[in-house]
């Protein structure tokens, strides 16, 4: 045998052991391979102990009041012992009837419209102009975003203070002889309601020009390169290129806003307090709650409209995420169905 007919023997030896092929040139079935093994007890253990606070956490602090709520709901209870007044669907009917809910209710809503309205397009221009390079950005920044740090109570309390009859915006107009346009800016019901949509457009529009500026940095700077090289002004790249880049961005801070609006507490009772918020026209469902339920002694009935805010807000989220969010969140996912 020569040398040549030993190396084509070897060779074709070699690819019959790794499965290439036989010794005839038919090809053989690949090698098979051993099924992966399942998850076994250490790993379920780690699995456990990394899920398990918080899923614990989730049940005692968000599944179980709202079930304790739900189960209250149907109870005339004053807060302390065993519920046994039963009184079944009663108290949502009441809610349902009631007026000052339905008027609690109006301004909610007016309040999610006039926040997407006045912060959306404030916070996006001034995130576009904070976008650019420019001196003191960064002093710009902080500035826009420091009122959001701000905890409510201490806004609450200063801009009542600037606010009330004779306090200092009153006491600057008349000093610039303004005088004439003096007005009751907390009690007066054609005017609180904008009052109140003033001061949480101060306080919460910052928080939308850091998320806005934030989803501004993930879109690649070649493009709006690219427009300006073909002759594209400024604001034609941001509407063309930017703008609706940032659409998912634009989305996620709405769908906060919204849910924020609609549970909207903490600067109505601060500033207008449980009897004058009503009167005023500035009463949300947060306040109808509070003043209806744990200061009316009828903690039974708060429990029922808790649980109607809830039912709320979860409709508008599951909306929200079937009509607006689900363009982002199926671009997001992997695996599934195209």
């Amino acid at each position: 045998m020569t040398l040549r007919e030993e190396t084509l023997r070897k060779n074709s030896s070699s690819a019959t052991v790794a499965g290439l092929g036989g010794g005839d040139g038919t090809p053989s079935s690949p090698p098979v391979r051993s099924r992966p093994k399942g998850v076994g007890w250490r790993g379920r253990a780690e699995i456990a102990l990394l899920v398990g606070p918080a899923l614990l956490v989730f049940l005692g602090f968000v599944i179980f009041p709202v079930v304790a709520a739900a189960y209250y709901g149907f109870f005339n209870w004053k807060g302390y012992g065993v519920p046994t007044n039963f009184v079944g669907f009663d108290n949502y009917l009441i809610i349902i009837q009631d007026p000052n809910f339905h008027s609690a209710l109006s301004h909610n809503a007016l309040i999610v419209v006039a926040s997407l309205v006045l912060q959306g397009p404030i916070a996006l221009l001034l995130a576009l102009l904070l976008n650019r390079k420019m001196r003191g950005q960064s002093v710009i920044r902080v500035l826009i975003f420091v009122p959001y740090v701000i905890a409510e109570v201490v806004v609450g309390v200063g801009w009542s203070l600037m606010l009330q009859q004779n306090g200092a915006l009153n006491g600057f107009l008349e000093k610039v002889g303004l005088g004439g346009i003096e007005q009751d800016w907390l009690a007066d019901p054609n005017i609180a309601i904008w009052t109140l949509m003033l001061i949480i457009t101060w306080k919460y529009v910052g928080f939308a020009v850091i998320l806005f500026l934030a989803g501004l940095q993930g879109i690649p700077e070649e493009l709006s390169e690219a427009a300006a090289i073909d002759g594209a002004s400024f604001w034609q790249i941001q509407r063309t290129i930017t703008i609706p880049l940032l659409g998912p961005t634009v989305r996620i801070w709405a769908f906060l806003s919204i849910i924020g609006s609609l549970q909207l507490f903490d600067l109505v009772y601060i500033i207008w307090g449980q009897y004058v918020a009503s009167t005023a026209g500035t009463s949300t469902m947060a306040t109808y709650m509070v003043s209806e339920g744990r200061n009316a002694g009828n903690y039974g009935y708060g429990n029922a409209v808790a649980v109607v805010i809830f039912i709320i807000s979860l409709v508008v989220a599951l909306v929200y995420q079937r009509f607006v969010l689900r363009r982002d969140t199926q671009g997001a996912l992997t695996g599934g169905k195209k």
